[in-house]
C-alpha cells in the first residue's frame, strides 16, 4: 500500500488512493452485487487447514517460532538439525516493503547490488505488497534479476490493471480495477519452476515470507511460502500467486482475494488483501528468545536490510477546503507514519538482537512524479537511479530518522 504514485492529475489523484478508500467506504453501506461468500467462523480459525495442512499461515503480530518443537535447552546439534540456514553460517535478513510502482527502487537496488558484487544470499527475505511481488525472486539470488527488472520497467498500467469505472464499483463492485491481467502476469513468472527453486532452498533451511491483511479478522498474516512450496500438495501453486496478489491488492483500488480453508470437515474462505493495511513491512516477527539467537553459532555479525519504497518524508502539498481531499491526505498521512512506525520497531528489534540494522529508502532529490498507477517512464527512471546508487555501493542508513546519523 504505503504512499503509490498514480494519482496526481485528476480529482482522484488530489484524493489519492487512501482517501478513495475512506470515499468508498463511506458511500458503499450495504452496497454489493457479488456473490455470496462462506467466511469462517472466529471460534473455527485455531482449527482451520489451507491445502489440508496447518502451520502454513501464522498472524503477524505474534511472535513466530521457527522451530516450535525444539528442546527446552537444544545443543548446538539440535539447532543445526532444525535450523541449518541459521547454525553456523551468516546470517543476512532482508525486508522489501509496500509501495505500489515505487517497487522499481527495490528491484532497481536489488540489480544494482548484484552488480557492485557483494550481495549476500539472505536467509530470511520476507516481502509485503509491492515487496510480495520481488520477494520471491530476491530470495532465489541474482540469477533471477532479469524478472524483477522486467516487471518494473516493460509494464504499465494497462498491462496490469483494467479500470472498471469508479460510479459502478463504489456501488456494484468490491475495486475499481479487475487485476486479471496481473495474475496472468504473476503467474507467468511464478511456474512450476520456480516453486521447486523455492522449495530446494526451503530444505536448505532458507525462508521466504509474505503478508497479507485478513480483514476478517482486521489481522496481519505472514505466509510460509517455502513449506507451501515443499508441501507437494495439489494447489500449492495456485496458492503461492494468490498469496502475492492478495499481497498486492490495495483495498478498493483492487479485488481482494478469498483463499479456501477448511476447518471441522467445512469449507470456509478467507479474504486477504493489501499486507501493507496492517503493516509495512517486518523483520523481526520472526522471533526468538535472545539467549537461543546467541547460540546459533552466526559467523560474523548478522545483518538485516530493509527496503523501504518511499520518501521518508511527505510532499508537501497545499490541500483545498474539500472534505475528500482533506480526509485523502489524512489518510495518506496516517499510512505514511504507520511505516515509520514499522521502521523503528523493527530497528529496535535489530538492537535486541544484536543484529546490525541497514535501511534503504527513496531518496528527497527524486523528483519524477507519475501519471498513473504504473508509470513505465516513471518506474524506469526509479530503477535506474536505485541501480546506479547501488553499483556504487549503496549508503545505507543506520537508523530510522531521528536516531542520530543517516
Amino acid at each position: 500500500m504505503t504512499n503509490m504514485p498514480g494519482f496526481t492529475r485528476s480529482n482522484n489523484a488530489r484524493l489519492g488512493i487512501p482517501g478513495l478508500i475512506l470515499a468508498a467506504g463511506l458511500l458503499t453501506q450495504g452496497c454489493s452485487s457479488l456473490p455470496e461468500r462462506t467466511p469462517i467462523p472466529e471460534e473455527s480459525y485455531s482449527e482451520s487447514l489451507v491445502l489440508g495442512m496447518s502451520g502454513l499461515r501464522h498472524w503477524g503480530d505474534e511472535e513466530l517460532q521457527l522451530v516450535p518443537d525444539l528442546p527446552s535447552e537444544p545443543t548446538l546439534e539440535d539447532l543445526r538439525a532444525a535450523l541449518p540456514g541459521f547454525v553456523g553460517r551468516e546470517l543476512h535478513i532482508l525486508a522489501i516493503s509496500g509501495g505500489g510502482a515505487n517497487g522499481a527502487f527495490a528491484a532497481g537496488l536489488l540489480n544494482g547490488w548484484s552488480v557492485s558484487g557483494d550481495r549476500p544470499q539472505f536467509t530470511v527475505v520476507t516481502g509485503i505488497s509491492t515487496g510480495a511481488l520481488i520477494a520471491p525472486f530476491a530470495f532465489l539470488g541474482s540469477d533471477y534479476d532479469h524478472f524483477i527488472k522486467g516487471f518494473y520497467t516493460q509494464y504499465s498500467t494497462e498491462d496490469l490493471v483494467e479500470e472498471q469505472g469508479w460510479l459502478r464499483s463504489l456501488f456494484r463492485g468490491e475495486a475499481g480495477f479487475d487485476t486479471s491481467r496481473l495474475r496472468a502476469r504473476i503467474a507467468g513468472y511464478v511456474d512450476e519452476g520456480l516453486m521447486e527453486a523455492i522449495a530446494a532452498e526451503y530444505r536448505q533451511g532458507r525462508y521466504l515470507f509474505i503478508g497479507t491483511t485478513n480483514l476478517d479478522a482486521a489481522r496481519p498474516v505472514i505466509w510460509d511460502i517455502g513449506a507451501i512450496a515443499e508441501s507437494g500438495q495439489p494447489g500449492a501453486l495456485d496458492l503461492i500467486r494468490d498469496v502475492i496478489l492478495a499481497s498486492a491488492s490495495i483495498p478498493i483500488v483492487f479485488p481482494p482475494v478469498l483463499i479456501n480453508v477448511e476447518s471441522g470437515g467445512k469449507a470456509y474462505d478467507e479474504m486477504h488483501t493489501d499486507g501493507g493495511v496492517s503493516r509495512q513491512s517486518f523483520l523481526f516477527t520472526l522471533s526468538a528468545p535472545e539467549d537461543s539467537i546467541r547460540s546459533l553459532n552466526i559467523v560474523g555479525q548478522g545483518r538485516a536490510y530493509l527496503i523501504r519504497n518511499s520518501k521518508l518524508e511527505m510532499p508537501w502539498r497545499p490541500v483545498e477546503r474539500k472534505m475528500l481531499d482533506i480526509a485523502g491526505r489524512s489518510a495518506s498521512s496516517l499510512v505514511h507514519t504507520q511505516g515509520l512506525g514499522d521502521l523503528y520497531r523493527e530497528f529496535l528489534a535489530a538492537r535486541k538482537f544484536g543484529v546490525d540494522f541497514n535501511l534503504a529508502y527513496i531518496p528527497s532529490t527524486f523528483d519524477a512524479e507519475s501519471e498513473e498507477l504504473f508509470d513505465r517512464s516513471y518506474m524506469q527512471k526509479l530503477y535506474a537511479l536505485a541501480y546506479e546508487m547501488a553499483v556504487d555501493g549503496f549508503p545505507w542508513a543506520k537508523s530510522p530518522p531521528g536516531y542520530g546519523s543517516q
